[in-house]
């Protein structure tokens, strides 16, 4: 299963955004997408249209030797 970045931000309080770095096994860039939107909003007491995101990127790894 491949695992993929998603970076953005998100509104902490007055004029600031806080931004935000999550790594998740996924089968599509959507499904991480949600799951961070979703980690955001849970921990932080954000509502989705206060989140944004920047970019979605597979991640490739290399067998540990």
């Amino acid at each position: 299963m491949p695992t993929y970045s998603v970076k953005g931000s998100f509104y902490a309080r007055r004029d600031y955004w806080q931004a935000f770095s999550k790594e998740h096994d996924a089968d599509s860039a959507e499904i991480a997408t949600h799951w961070a939107v979703s980690e955001i909003g849970g921990c932080h007491g954000v509502k989705r249209h206060l989140i944004r995101v920047d970019s979605v990127a597979e991640i490739t790894r290399t067998p540990a030797a």
